[in-house]
């Protein structure tokens, strides 16, 4: 049985009817094949066809994801976990005009976890991305240390994102800075915890779109990507 506000969603706003297929997650990688034996208001009743657990992909991709101003933050968290984030992580970098702080921290991670939920659910995944707490540049350069490769955008670099050698495992950090991009410190510091500075084209993306364009460029090169039935 499927009740609460996923069965509201599933039988009042998707509207799913006796006989339609429907999947299941715990968003930690195990599905439910289900169909739908009969539909009420806010609730559907579900026969379990199969069920199987996915592996975590593998190289994981962090996205240090500078905040942006109004509802571009969630735009990028929607954009990055479409294809496919494995960890959001929001960053206060220097030249962020938007700024989390006591209770109003709290209330922005939880839109982001919310907009990374939905967006999941959409893009039909097994695991869900994780939003982290919001990291300072100390904590940014931890997970840099951490990495397999790590990688902060650059339109000025030499190094294009698309000519990197790519790790098959462990985690792939992306670091995405801020309109008005990082600042000398933030550079500097990123790349002696061993950040490449890798640039993605011609043109300056926005902070909440330079993240899913070097996300898709780099996943795309892995394995991670395969063609679906319908996508």
């Amino acid at each position: 049985m499927l009740r609460g506000r996923e069965g509201r969603h599933a039988s009042t706003v998707r509207r799913l009817d006796a006989g339609e297929r429907v999947d299941v997650t715990d968003g930690a990688g195990t599905v439910a094949e289900c169909t739908v034996t009969a539909s009420a208001p806010g609730e559907l009743t579900l026969a379990v066809l199969a069920r199987r657990t996915e592996p975590p992909a593998q190289p994981r991709l962090v996205a240090l994801q500078a905040i942006p101003k109004g509802d571009r933050g969630e735009l990028a968290v929607e954009l990055l976990t479409e294809v496919g984030a494995d960890v959001i992580v929001p960053w206060a970098a220097e030249r962020c005009v938007a700024v989390w702080r006591g209770d109003r921290a709290a209330r922005s991670r939880a839109r982001w976890s919310m907009a990374a939920q939905e967006a999941a659910k959409q893009s039909r995944r097994a695991w869900f991305p994780e939003v982290a707490e919001q990291a300072d540049l100390a904590a940014v350069v931890r997970r840099v240390e951490a990495a397999a490769l790590a990688i902060v955008l650059d339109p000025d670099a030499a190094t294009a994102a698309a000519s990197l050698a790519l790790p098959s495992s462990g985690e792939i950090v992306l670091a995405v800075g801020p309109e008005g991009g990082v600042t000398a410190t933030e550079a500097d510091a990123l790349r002696a915890a061993g950040a490449i500075p890798a640039a993605l084209g011609p043109t300056v993306l926005r902070a909440s779109t330079a993240g899913v364009v070097a996300a898709s460029v780099i996943l795309s090169r892995t394995g991670r990507w395969r063609q679906r039935a319908g996508g």
